[in-house]
């Protein structure tokens, strides 16, 4: 099933190692979240505030990421295969 967290406010959230995989979080608010080897795989994060998020070793591969604000992110280690920017 893919969750539907469009334009929901999860800053600050821990979501390190979760499966968030296919999931539709465009808009979402993921300023200082904490998304640390996350499966954002498939993911539609178009739009989202990602600014300060921690994406560290995060797998977001075939990821969309139009518009994505990645001001401050640490995407050291991320799987970014065939991700659109």
């Amino acid at each position: 099933v893919r969750a539907n967290l469009c334009y929901a406010d999860l800053q600050g959230a821990d979501l390190s190692d979760a499966d968030l995989s296919n999931a539709s979080l465009s808009g979402a608010y993921l300023n200082h979240a904490n998304l640390s080897s996350a499966d954002l795989s498939g993911a539609d994060l178009s739009y989202a505030d990602l600014s300060d998020a921690d994406l560290s070793y995060a797998d977001l591969s075939e990821a969309k990421l139009f518009g994505a604000y990645l001001s401050g992110a640490d995407l050291s280690g991320a799987k970014l295969s065939e991700a659109s920017l």
